[in-house]
């Protein structure tokens, strides 16, 4: 009860009287609408309340009313942007899903919106924490030392990026999309590396450890219907532990001499291959015409010697005195000297041919070139000519074949 005057001062003081606290109330709101209030004090009760007279004052209680209805049905537009989805909650229940554009609700507390965007990327990064600064990295130990298929524990660093697919299991089938996101990704990269050797992680396999944690991840996230769709998952560093380092840079140094090797042999390889291969061709080519050539000169050989022995059979005598004399002219066309050895006789006979054969020429003719006698028993006749001499010299031959048959 509000204080009277007949009150004692020292009396305690109540809380304020409702009707004071409405007669304020309409005042204010008259004094807004520019109406006069007129106040009318009615005679005090006998408990000292003061009422006001219900006749003064009156406003105009539907405008207000539909003027504060309209600000509360106002509250209830949103808009949703482009890549995002409005979801209308009913309640706390989901009853919507809206499209871009303006929408409309109705207004708190029975219905409330929230907009979820779709295409923004998101990005988590295991193993480590920057705080803006590539520098300013911090290590997560925890999260970055992994044990691989050998054995061997290395410090693995990797960002996952990600957005939405589903804005209703974003919101109804998660708690913390981050944190189902990093315990995915953790049990991913895990499973891999723990199927991998220590080599294959620290370098050639880089890539396809993201590529496979990407696949991986997705297929737990959908098993549990997150909503979440992994765009890409990057490899940020891939080292051994600080304290093997300097261990494995000297593995690393010895790798790369090898690799360096192996392209200065393969080097040497393109060089030399392609030119044995031609010398190998040059060689075949020229086996190929020397085999022709053999073939051909042995037919020829084989068709004229079917045509000596055709020959040979109609007159065997005729034809061995041709042969004969073919041999002899064949041989002492090549020689320029002739030792002529007669029958039961210690003497030879020297013919200088060469000699022979220049006194005879032209060019030659007052030239004089004495024949040298091997043997000087034997007496020649001055008279004759050096070409009688040979003439005689074959003749010698033919007898002497003729006896020895």
């Amino acid at each position: 009860m509000a204080k009277t005057p007949g009150q004692n001062n020292n009396q305690e003081e109540g809380p304020p009287d409702l009707d004071e606290l409405l007669n304020d109330l309409r005042k204010k709101i008259g004094r807004i609408f520019g109406k006069k209030e007129t106040e009318q004090k009615t005679p005090k009760s006998s408990g000292g309340n003061v009422t006001p007279n219900p006749g003064n004052g009156n406003l105009p209680i539907v405008p207000i009313l539909l003027i504060v209805f309209l600000l509360w049905a106002a509250t209830g537009f949103y808009i949703v942007d482009q890549g995002s989805r409005g979801v209308v909650l009913r309640f706390g229940k989901n009853t919507e899903v809206t499209m871009p554009g303006p929408r409309w609700h109705i207004p708190f507390p029975v219905e409330s919106a929230e907009v979820v965007n779709l295409e923004q990327v998101r990005t988590i990064e295991v193993g480590y924490r920057s705080a803006g600064d590539a520098a300013a990295r911090s290590k997560e130990l925890r999260e970055s030392l992994m044990l691989t298929d050998d054995e061997n524990i290395i410090d693995l660093q990797f960002a996952v990026q990600y957005n939405l697919k589903s804005v209703e299991d974003y919101l109804f089938n998660n708690r913390s999309a981050e944190s189902s996101v990093r315990g995915a990704a953790e049990s991913a990269i895990r499973e891999i590396v723990g199927k991998s050797k220590m080599d294959f992680a620290l370098y050639e396999g880089r890539e396809e450890i993201a590529v496979k944690t990407k696949k991986l991840m997705q297929e737990i996230l959908d098993r549990y219907n997150t909503g979440i769709n992994v765009t890409s998952v990057t490899m940020q560093n891939a080292q051994p532990p600080e304290q093997v380092q300097a261990s494995f840079d000297d593995a690393v140094k010895a790798k790369q001499d090898l690799e360096r090797q192996k392209n200065e042999g393969q080097a040497y390889a393109n060089d030399i291959v392609p030119k044995a291969k031609g010398t190998a061709s040059r060689l075949t080519a020229e086996a190929q015409g020397y085999r022709l050539k053999v073939e051909n000169e042995a037919k020829g050989n084989a068709s004229r010697f079917e045509q000596v022995l055709t020959q040979y059979d109609r007159a065997p005598e005729v034809m061995r005195d041709r042969l004969y004399i073919e041999a002899q002219e064949q041989i002492l066309s090549n020689v320029s000297k002739v030792f002529v050895d007669q029958k039961n006789s210690n003497s030879l006979l020297y013919l200088p041919l060469d000699k022979l054969i220049q006194q005879t020429s032209p060019v030659n003719k007052d030239a004089t070139s004495p024949i040298v006698n091997v043997t000087p028993q034997v007496d020649f006749n001055q008279n004759q000519t050096p070409l009688q001499n040979v003439e005689r010299t074959r003749d010698a031959f033919k007898t002497r074949d003729r006896e020895t048959r």
